[in-house]
Parts: structure tokens; sequence; C-alpha cells
């Protein structure tokens, strides 16, 4: 399972708009996070780095739970245990400059849920660079936020395509 960009700050524009989306998909996260932690397979977080160089993964979900509002209950609901992976992307792709790859074979991973925001950037170019190096994708449609016209545009152009499939939670607990 791969949670993209759960973690913000909620300080760019149309946060405002995007922060109560973030936290319904983050109470689905849960549910499919759960799920893996049960079956003991790999939960991992690709985290833009709040474009600060210097902090690591863990100073983020703690400057989120400092912040407050919807990144403290964000950061609450989704803090990673200690058996949980991460890797911080500097862009869009949780693949581009980042170690997830190598981190995906090592632990035998073919295939990925997707989760996260936003459904029409991260977890878009995510899901195709995926796509690209052959993995089975599913994006996790309750579980990955966006604004709706959009978020929709981009999950069709996924199934569409068959870049990734996408299911709703339930079925992807029902069907794992």
């Amino acid at each position: 399972m791969l949670i993209i960009d759960m973690f913000s700050r909620f300080d760019f524009p149309d946060a405002a708009r995007l922060a109560p989306i973030a936290v319904k998909a983050a109470t689905e996260i849960l549910r499919l996070r759960e799920h893996c932690d049960s079956n003991n397979w790999p939960v991992i977080y690709a985290n833009d780095n709040f474009s600060d160089w210097k902090l690591d993964f863990q100073q983020q979900v703690a400057q989120c739970l400092r912040n407050g509002g919807p990144s403290a209950r964000i950061a609450k609901l989704l803090s990673p245990k200690p058996d949980h992976y991460f890797v911080l992307k500097p862009k869009h792709s949780a693949f581009l400059a980042t170690p997830l790859p190598i981190l995906l074979a090592k632990l035998g991973v073919r295939r990925l849920w997707l989760s996260g925001m936003t459904a029409d950037s991260c977890v878009l170019a995510t899901a195709l660079d995926a796509n690209a190096r052959e993995y089975e994708v599913h994006v996790a449609l309750e579980a990955t936020g966006g604004q709706a016209a959009r978020k929709h545009r981009a999950l069709q152009t996924l199934s569409e395509s068959k870049a990734a499939g996408v299911a709703r939670v339930a079925s992807l607990l029902r069907n794992s």
C-alpha cells in the first residue's frame, strides 16, 4: 500500500477546500492500512518534503501534529507505525528521484494499492509511473482525495487507459 501526500500543512491555494476531503480520505486510508498491517503487507508513505530539505519524514509528521486542525487530525489517524516505510519525494510521482523502486523490489511487491492526495496530480503521476514499471496498480476510490471533477477525470483516465484499476475500498478489502 502506498499512501501519498497525506501529511500536509494545508498552506497552499485551495487548501481550505481540500482539507475536509483529505480528512475524509484519511479515514478510508486507515481501513486499508489496518488490513495491510493485519496481513503483514508493506505500508509505504510517500510524501512531499514541504519544500524543506532539512526535515525528515518523522519531523514532518510531528509538525503536522503541532499545527492542529486538519493537519493534526490526519496525522493522528495515519501516523506511521514502526514497521511502516517512507520516502520523501521532491515532485509529483512517488517514483521520481526517490528510492521507491529499490524498496519495492527488496520487498518483492508487484501489486500496489494507491491512496492519498490528490487524484489529479500526485496519485495520477504515481499510478502512471507504477504502470510503466509493470506493477499491478489499483487506486482506492474513497481513499483518494481531490476536487470532484478533477478526481473523476483523473481516475477515468487511469481506468480507460488500463494504467490502473479504480476500486472501492470495500472491494479491495473483499478481494485481497
